[in-house]
């Protein structure tokens, strides 16, 4: 039987110099954007989220809990994904690589714009939604 199915992902909100870390995406859809990613085969979102947030930022971060789960269908512009958000925070030193080009601290009231749904997410966190 042959089915579509969305693909799971996972996004970072990483804690860190006295704000939230964003990457610069480096392939489209480009814009700032969360540290994430899609999860591999026989990987768990825990271990998708740690993995992705090394290899775009740099840091190391300490998953502190998982905050939503986001399944719009219309999320992404490349297909249907459901991406599960953790917060965390990140210690190490700050350096883009792997799929960002630009990786930088934000504060609340001084994000640009952001890709995906990742407004929205930011919205939801900052208001202690979930």
């Amino acid at each position: 039987m042959s089915r579509r199915a969305p693909l799971p992902t996972v996004d970072v909100i990483i804690e860190y110099g006295g704000g939230v870390v964003l990457i610069k995406r480096r392939n489209p859809p480009y814009g700032w954007a969360l540290p994430g990613g899609f999860v591999e085969y026989g990987e768990t979102l825990e271990e998708a989220a740690v993995r992705e947030a090394r290899e775009e930022t740099g840091l190391e971060v300490e998953l502190l809990r998982q905050m939503h789960t986001y399944s719009e269908p219309s999320r992404d512009p490349r297909g249907h994904t459901i991406s599960t958000v953790f917060i965390a925070r990140g210690r190490g030193q700050l350096r883009a690589s792997d799929d960002a080009a630009e990786a930088r601290v934000f504060k609340k009231d001084a994000l640009p714009p952001l890709a995906f749904d990742h407004g929205r997410i930011l919205e939801d966190y900052f208001l202690r939604r979930y």
